[in-house]
């Protein structure tokens, strides 16, 4: 339940913020702010949430996490309001509407925060009404930067005041579990445990409810994965078998008839039934039990490695999982749960193509005409390393420069092996590189999208090892 007209009078009666400093302001969530002021001395945070059915403002011992990458409206409030003093703090009428007015030497700005359950919002305006932003921009209310927002202030009589009080009493918390002491504490400090601890959201339970089936659902999805992988495996450990089908089919195969040869096991003593293809040789079908042998061995190991990482990828989760049982700040939990859902634009990648970071090392790999025309104008340096495949068309690779080192051998190497891969030559799996410094590389003229003609340039031989090829599953960053 969000707060009443009346439990937020009591609140802002406890605050007695005027003359105070915003020192800092952090928004830990998309629907929650804190302003940390400096109050006579101290350091205090007024958290403003406005989550249905736990929009609230109170003081808080919770120190606000910060967010991993900066929200739009908090990037606003640090550049205008932080740093203002807070002149009043006050409930405009009974109409959960609360007026910060803040100001500094040549401007005065107002902060409402409407704390109504289903509309909350956090509005910022100028002295004319105008506003500068909003927590949430809504164009159909006229809520958004250049409109107006310039809430009715009304007088409260005495007699309103007593009816409001009988509908809408200030809560005793008489219902929730507290101690003896923290029935003591201030109105600020009650509210602040309440729905830290019973609140539908943003309460330590219901989070780590959200926690669980997070949890449940990842950890039962990597579970199936990885005992897919595991069956798999055990299929490629029979792998002798087809070799050793091939070894019966050069022995007894001029004994088959039609596209069946039958004879007998000389290792099992029992007689065997094997498919073949009429069509082919002896040698021919033989030759394709081994190369099916051949595919399992290398397949193995590719199993093995991923058999590898799905692992690490569960005892990531555990360890996570058990991070945000063992942590006691609620924000930070609702941060940590949201990290893993946030919005698309902040997990878009900075850049096209794929990107991997080798040993410190970062290297950029253009697929597609497109992508290497993108990388090229927009994310490369001339001191950057470039590579490409001599004789097959492919993707360009980048590997970023560093000031006075040079490249490693290794990472050149880990480049080429990528710049093979994302080539023509990736069946031959191996292939000619040249490679040069970005600075020297001419765009052709008139020519395709992307097309550059290097100078300077020298050349490197790449194998494609299926090992270091697997390598760089692990230094991919997703």
């Amino acid at each position: 339940m969000s707060l009443n007209c009346n439990e937020i009078n009591a609140i802002l009666s406890e605050l007695s913020l005027e003359g105070a400093f915003i020192q800092e302001i952090i928004q830990p969530g998309f629907d929650t702010l804190c302003f940390r002021a400096i109050n006579k001395g101290n350091l205090e945070n007024i958290l403003i949430c406005t989550s249905p059915q736990a929009t609230r403002i109170n003081l808080t011992d919770y120190k606000p996490p910060k967010n991993s990458k900066p929200l739009r409206f908090n990037e606003f409030l640090k550049s205008r309001v932080q740093g203002m003093r807070i002149n009043s703090i006050v409930q405009l009428g009974l109409d959960r509407i609360v007026r910060l007015d803040v100001s500094t030497w040549k401007e005065r700005l107002f902060v409402y925060a409407r704390l109504w359950s289903n509309a909350a919002n956090v509005i910022v305006t100028d002295e004319n009404g105008t506003i500068l932003d909003c927590m949430f921009r809504r164009p159909k209310k006229g809520e958004v930067t250049g409109g107006t927002f310039i809430p009715e202030e009304k007088e409260v009589t005495e007699e309103e005041r007593t009816t409001a009080l009988e509908r809408f009493p200030v809560r005793d918390f008489s219902d929730a579990e507290f101690t003896e002491e923290q029935k003591a504490l201030s109105f600020n400090k009650k509210i602040d445990i309440y729905y830290s601890e019973h609140a539908k959201i943003l309460s330590r339970d219901s989070l780590l409810e959200q926690a669980e089936k997070w949890y449940n659902v990842r950890h039962s999805k990597m579970e199936a994965a990885l005992e897919k992988l595991l069956e798999k495996k055990e299929q490629f450990e029979n792998a002798g078998s087809l070799k050793h089908t091939g070894d019966l089919i050069l022995a007894y195969g001029n004994q088959a008839e039609g596209n069946l040869l039958t004879c007998m096991d000389y290792d099992t003593g029992k007689e065997v039934h094997i498919r073949i293809d009429s069509k082919k040789s002896v040698h021919e079908n033989a030759a394709a039990y081994y190369e099916q042998y051949k595919k399992s061995v290398s397949g193995l190991e590719a199993l093995e490695h991923d058999i590898e990482l799905s692992r690490k990828a569960i005892a990531q989760l555990d360890a996570e999982y058990a991070k945000i049982r063992e942590q006691k700040n609620v924000l930070k939990i609702e941060q940590m749960l949201r990290h893993d859902t946030q919005p698309k634009q902040q997990t878009e990648k900075n850049h096209p193509g794929l990107h991997y970071e080798i040993q410190g090392w970062t290297v950029m790999v253009g697929r597609t005409a497109n992508e290497n025309d993108e990388l090229l104008r927009h994310f490369v340096k001339g001191q950057d390393m470039w590579l490409h495949t001599r004789d097959y068309a492919g993707g360009y690779v980048f590997i970023k420069g560093k000031k006075d080192k040079t490249v490693p051998l290794e990472i050149l190497l880990y480049a080429g092996t990528l710049a093979v891969w994302h080539s023509k030559g990736r069946k031959n799996m191996q292939a000619d590189l040249y490679y040069t410094q970005v600075k020297y590389l001419r765009r052709a003229k008139n020519g395709p999208k992307g097309l550059v003609l290097p100078t300077n340039e020298k050349n490197l031989f790449v194998k494609v090892e299926e090992s270091r090829l697997r390598k760089l599953d692990e230094y991919l960053v997703s």
